[in-house]
């Protein structure tokens, strides 16, 4: 009975110290640790505006609509661009749902930057990413739907691509991925460049 009572008595004092160290003391290191090397993605990329207002996060993608803003990739995550219900179609390369919601969302995006047929598409433009939450667009991208952003903005068009090559983000690592532009920081720039 005593051998019994001893190891109760182990076993109870090793889960209440596991459970400082790994429900306490553990988060509470790698928060504090977090928070002094980098603050700013530590607390999401939160990217305000002049009046201090939170318009967002670099880390995620938001709708735009509008003709004057630049347009993430399309989202299949939730109803569209919802952190909540991150993920991508699940439609496999053989589906004919997937082709079906290409072919749709090509000519959406011919007719809306008023591209002749003959002008390639950026798959960016009709895919949603893995996450469904992208915030980049490829540059092809950006250069295909910058004269219908000018257009609505009175800007000239050299301005909206001055603003595309200031916003464009190299590989990571100088190898990794392709260079790529975060379109909400592109749009805030330019509704300053007003």
């Amino acid at each position: 009975m005593n051998s019994f009572l001893a190891q109760l008595r182990t076993a109870a004092l090793l889960t209440l110290v596991l459970t400082v160290l790994l429900c306490g003391a553990y988060p509470l290191v790698v928060f504090a640790g977090a928070q002094l090397a980098f603050p700013a993605k530590a607390n999401g990329s939160l990217i305000t505006d002049a009046t201090g207002t939170v318009r967002g996060s670099a880390l995620l993608a938001q709708l735009f609509t509008s003709a004057g803003y630049f347009h993430p990739r399309p989202s299949a995550a939730g109803n569209g661009y919802d952190a909540a219900n991150s993920s991508g179609t699940n439609l496999g390369p053989t589906s004919q749902k997937l082709a079906d919601a290409i072919t749709a969302a090509v000519t959406a995006y011919r007719a809306e930057n008023q591209l002749a047929a003959d002008v390639a598409v950026p798959a960016d433009a009709v895919t949603s990413s893995a996450s469904g939450l992208d915030p980049h667009i490829s540059i092809a991208n950006a250069r295909l739907q910058a004269a219908r952003v000018a257009t609505a903005r009175h800007l000239p068009p050299a301005t909206v691509a001055a603003l595309i090559a200031a916003h464009t983000e190299d590989r990571d690592l100088s190898v990794f991925g392709e260079p790529r532009v975060n379109v909400l920081l592109l749009n805030l720039a330019l509704d300053q460049a007003r």
